[in-house]
């Protein structure tokens, strides 16, 4: 089926409820690598039932549509998706359980020509059950590199979305590194995505990859431990909004240098692996409270 924008933008997202418990929230956290260091008190808010806390990120695989890309229906040639960008905002601090009802739209379509291809922003809101209450609002901003020059038969397009913001020319006001382990990729597909190129050497090898490689959104989770380390003492209600452009991707392993630099209660971002000297999320920016 061909690409359209008005299928498009009207994708009928069912609702879904989701329910997650401590022993969910605790994994999530683990998979990001948070609890390497077993004695640090902070850490250990994450991934011990003790005044358990919710990494904010984790708004980022509740009541998540899936890969709906994937579906014949949509005319997206799939295989040639890229994840753009990622923006949580958080509404009111994650529970470390709840049932959650996440619902999702396409907010723009745009084409960028053809052989340049198109771009897809959606989002899901994220509410308690119980309450009714606003928890999250996640976007997406989708590259669908295979289906450029679309509107050249009358379809509409949609403006592009704001510019992501600057990073500072002047050297980050803080540094911190995290490693990652071999078997992290292993660990968060648990949580959120069961797609092979994570997981299956063969697979990974198909895609271009010497290995698997670890999911974008474990990158962006490992970035938001970062700030939660540096600017927040650990607290998850500190941190209410954290957006990033992917760059590169991420191989199980490597260590993740978050370059931070903040500007009272907005903080900028990157974050680069030290073992390729490669930067992997650009143009970041978080707000805290």
């Amino acid at each position: 089926m061909e690409f359209d924008y008005h299928r498009i933008k009207n994708w009928p997202f069912p609702e879904l409820e989701q329910t997650y418990t401590a022993r969910d929230t605790m994994l999530y956290a683990l998979g990001l690598g948070i609890g390497a260091d077993s004695l640090d008190a902070g850490q250990l808010r994450y991934v011990y039932e003790k005044d358990l806390q919710a990494v904010p990120t984790m708004a980022a695989v509740l009541g998540y549509p899936g890969f709906w890309m994937q579906n014949p229906d949509t005319g997206v040639d799939w295989v040639k998706v890229v994840h753009g960008e990622q923006h949580v905002r958080i509404h009111r601090t994650l529970p470390a359980a709840a049932t959650v009802v996440g619902r999702t739209r396409v907010l723009s379509v745009t084409d960028k020509g053809a052989g340049k291809g198109a771009i897809v922003v959606f989002e899901t809101q994220v509410s308690e059950k119980q309450s009714g209450s606003l928890l999250a609002t996640v976007s997406q901003v989708v590259f669908c590199r295979g289906n450029g020059g679309y509107s050249a038969n009358g379809q509409p397009s949609d403006e592009l979305t704001a510019a992501p913001p600057v990073i500072p020319l002047t050297p980050p006001d803080s540094i911190c590194d995290l490693g990652t382990r071999p078997e992290m990729a292993l660990i968060y597909r648990l949580s959120a995505d069961y797609n092979p190129l994570h997981a299956d050497p063969a697979v990974a090898k198909a895609a271009g990859f010497p290995r698997p490689i670890l999911h974008g959104l474990a990158t962006f989770g490992v970035a938001a431990h970062a700030l939660l380390k540096s600017c927040c003492g650990y607290e998850a209600a500190r941190l209410q909004a954290i957006s990033t452009r992917f760059s590169a991707p991420v191989f199980p392993g490597e260590t993740i240098r978050s370059e931070i630099w903040q500007r009272g209660k907005q903080v900028f971002f990157r974050s680069r692996v030290l073992e390729r000297d490669l930067v992997v999320l650009n143009n970041g920016v978080a707000e805290l409270a």
